[in-house]
C-alpha cells in the first residue's frame, strides 16, 4: 500500500481527496451510504452570515460532460453550522475546512473570526458578487483578491487560510499571487467557469438565473492549466479542482503541481466516488512502484 497521506499548512490529511465546497453539504447524507472518515477531507457547503435560501428554479442544467448550477449559495448560516453540524464532522475523523462567502468584505472577516480555532482550515469563496465591487465577484481583479485575502487573515490566529481562486479572469498566475501577497496559506482552483445551456423551443435559459457555474468532466483540461500556472506563479501549496471523476485525474492534478484534490460534480454521478478515486490512486501508485504520493507532486515534463 502506498502512502496516501499528505500535510498541507501543517494540517495532515490520510489521503488527498477532499469533498469539494456545494457537492457534499455537510457530509450527512453521504455518511449513510459510507463512513465519511475515509475521505482525505471535506470543504462544507459555502457559509454566509445569514441563512439563505437559494436562487429560483430551475438551478441546475446539463451540458456535455458538464453541468451548470446557479444554486446561490443555499445554506443554513454559519451560527446553525457551528450549532448543528460541527460536532458531526468533528466525529468522524476527517479534516474540516469552512468554505465561507459574503455580500461584503465585513461578511467575510466576521464569518472567519467566528470560525477561527474551530475548524482545521477555512476556505474563501471569493467568486461570489460582492456588494461594494457593485456585483463583481472578488476573485476578479487582483487587487480585490489581496485585499480580501488580508483582511480575512488578520483575523485568523489559529486557522490556516486558504483561497479558492476564479477563473474567469484575465490571469490566473497574477491572481494566485495576489492572494499569496494577501497572506494566503494554500489556493484552491479552479471554482466554476460561467456558462449558459440554452433551450432551443422555449428560446430561453434553462435555468432561471439564465447563467450558472460550469463544472464536470469537460473543464479539466482547463483546471489541469490553471492549476500548473498558480502552482508555479507562488510558493505556497495549491489544492486541484475541476472535473476530477478518477484517480488518474487525481494523479494527473498532482503532477501540474497540486498537493491535494477536490471532487465535485464527480459525487453526483457516483456517491461512492470519494473512497473509489483514493483506492484508484493507490492502484497506480503501487503499479507504479511509487511509495509515497508526495513523490508524484510536480513531476510533470513539458514537451
Amino acid at each position: 500500500m502506498a502512502d496516501l497521506s499528505v500535510q498541507i499548512c501543517s494540517v495532515k490529511f490520510k489521503n488527498p481527496v477532499i469533498a469539494a465546497s456545494g457537492t457534499y453539504g455537510f457530509g450527512r447524507e453521504f455518511n449513510e451510504i459510507y463512513d465519511i472518515s475515509l475521505t482525505g477531507g471535506i470543504s462544507t457547503k459555502g457559509l454566509t452570515m445569514e441563512p439563505r435560501n437559494g436562487n429560483p428554479v430551475p438551478r441546475i442544467a446539463e451540458g456535455s460532460s458538464v453541468i451548470l448550477n446557479a444554486v446561490g449559495l443555499q445554506n443554513p448560516g454559519v451560527d446553525h453550522f457551528i450549532e448543528y453540524d460541527l460536532d458531526f464532522l468533528k466525529s468522524k475523523n476527517t479534516v474540516i475546512i469552512a468554505n465561507v462567502a459574503g455580500r461584503t468584505l465585513e461578511d467575510y472577516q466576521n464569518i472567519c473570526a467566528k470560525l477561527d480555532g474551530l475548524v482545521d482550515m477555512i476556505e474563501l469563496n471569493i467568486s461570489c458578487p460582492n456588494v461594494r465591487a457593485g456585483g463583481m465577484a472578488l476573485g476578479v481583479k487582483p487587487a480585490n483578491v489581496q485585499e480580501v485575502t488580508s483582511l480575512c487573515k488578520d483575523k485568523l490566529k489559529k486557522t490556516p487560510l486558504i483561497v479558492k481562486l476564479s477563473p474567469n479572469v484575465e490571469s490566473i498566475a497574477v491572481n494566485a499571487q495576489a492572494a499569496q501577497k494577501g497572506g494566503a496559506d494554500c489556493i484552491s482552483l479552479i471554482n466554476t467557469l460561467t456558462g449558459m445551456v440554452i433551450d432551443i423551443e422555449k428560446r430561453r435559459p434553462i435555468i432561471a438565473n439564465n447563467t450558472g457555474g460550469v463544472s464536470g468532466a469537460g473543464i479539466m483540461p482547463i483546471a489541469l492549466r490553471m492549476v500548473y500556472e498558480a502552482s508555479h506563479a507562488v510558493n505556497i501549496p495549491v489544492i486541484g479542482i475541476g472535473g476530477i471523476a478518477s484517480g488518474k485525474d487525481a494523479i494527473a492534478f498532482m503532477m501540474a503541481g497540486a498537493r491535494a484534490v477536490q471532487v465535485g460534480t464527480a459525487n453526483f454521478t457516483d456517491v461512492y466516488a470519494m473512497p473509489r478515486i483514493a483506492e484508484e490512486m493507490n492502484s497506480w501508485l503501487d503499479s507504479h512502484g511509487i511509495a509515497s504520493v508526495n513523490d508524484i507532486v510536480d513531476t510533470l515534463q513539458l514537451n
